[in-house]
């Protein structure tokens, strides 16, 4: 099976990523932070290091870097930790649900209001068009880094420059920048959400939540942080704010190899690499009129979302699949982009490559991908 799905997951991970793993369960099996012995010490480094290759790569300080399991809970934890009742938030229009879920549910429990923003080639059109939309109590500004489903890319420094004009808190879910754009808190964001199993090539089960510490969250769970212990308050000191209970200790040293991996390919190669299999296959569609392809005209990151006339795009996938290759067909989790692409009721089927994908399997691909058209 060939993985032309990597926006899911990247797979396969960099050898020395299932390495690390492997030594993480076997030499480093303390809980790191919940002891002074030798097995807690041990972990609590491998994890620190972590922390700070991380924080290098996104020009943070080290302990304003937080683990959490995936982007999606550190959207959350941004999200539900700046908005209160009464509070105005603006969305982009191809929002993942990741954050469009956490700011509709906030509408329906904590009388929070929200406004989704059009998103255009242009990016001035696409500033203009959230600073329409800005109110005396919006408090936060949402806005993705590259869409899930197109790569369709977000115009974030001057959205950044946006929000701090008018001090609103802003928010950036970098799951499928990081890594193959060059995105740090430089860029001006106060919160940039990530997962560590995407673009980082970590393992499942690792994100990161990154600030500038601008701004104080309030927390959306509490409990055990291995600090301030004899205190009922919750730990005011961030990392351990924001990571109530055990880490995924070998998720999180298993990530320092996928960071390590990322930085030096860099992610400029990565991306040259597979926007050029994107490029690729994007010119063998175009062949046949009966192919649609979304978004091509935008800066967009390593995707290509397409359908295939009067094919669903959960079957288009499903056959792509017998044959050997993963993409993903229907919605991507992402109601918002495919309300504004109008394929909601269709969905599209998404290829997207790593860097171990190459020029022979997208070939491949593209054959395979006429051959349905042909059936169809």
């Amino acid at each position: 099976m060939i993985n032309f799905d990597n926006s899911a997951t990247t797979y396969p991970k960099p050898a020395p990523v299932a390495n690390a793993a492997r030594t993480a369960i076997t030499q480093y099996g303390g809980n790191p932070g919940r002891g002074g012995h030798t097995l807690s010490l041990q972990a609590a480094q491998k994890v620190y290091e972590t922390r700070e290759k991380a924080a290098q790569m996104f020009n943070a300080q080290t302990e304003n870097v937080v683990f959490t399991p995936n982007c999606t809970y550190a959207l959350n934890m941004a999200i539900k930790g700046i908005l209160h009742s009464g509070d105005h938030v603006i969305l982009s229009d191809h929002e993942h649900n990741a954050a469009a879920r956490p700011v509709y549910a906030l509408s329906k429990t904590r009388n929070v209001s929200f406004s989704v923003a059009q998103t255009y080639p242009d990016p001035r059109a696409t500033v203009d068009s959230f600073r329409k939309l800005i109110r005396k109590n919006t408090r936060a500004i949402v806005c993705t880094a590259a869409s899930n489903v197109t790569g369709a890319i977000m115009p974030v420094r001057a959205l950044a420059a946006l929000a701090k004009e008018n001090e609103i808190p802003f928010i950036v879910d970098g799951a499928q920048a990081c890594g193959v754009l060059d995105l740090t808190l430089d860029d001006g964001m106060d919160f940039l959400c990530l997962s560590g199993h995407k673009a980082l090539y970590g393992p499942t089960g690792t994100g990161l939540l990154v600030t500038n510490g601008k701004y104080k969250l309030d927390t959306i769970i509490e409990g055990g942080t291995g600090a301030t212990s004899a205190s009922l308050e919750q730990t005011p000191f961030l990392p351990e704010r924001l990571e109530s209970g055990t880490l995924n200790t070998v998720g999180v040293i298993a990530l320092a190899q996928g960071i390590d991996f990322v930085r030096r390919t860099t992610p400029k190669r990565i991306y040259d690499h597979e926007m050029s299999l994107c490029k690729r296959l994007e010119s063998r569609l175009r062949e046949d009129k009966r192919i649609t392809l979304y978004e091509t005209d935008r800066m967009r990151s390593p995707v290509l979302a397409f359908n295939i006339r009067e094919m669903s795009s959960e079957e288009t996938a499903r056959m792509l699949s017998q044959k050997g290759f993963a993409l993903r067909g229907g919605i991507q989790c992402a109601a918002l982009t495919h309300k504004t692409l109008g394929t909601l009721d269709t969905g599209v089927v998404r290829f997207s490559p790593s860097v171990f994908n190459n020029s022979r399997q997208t070939d491949l691909l593209a054959q395979t991908i006429l051959s349905l058209k042909d059936q169809g």
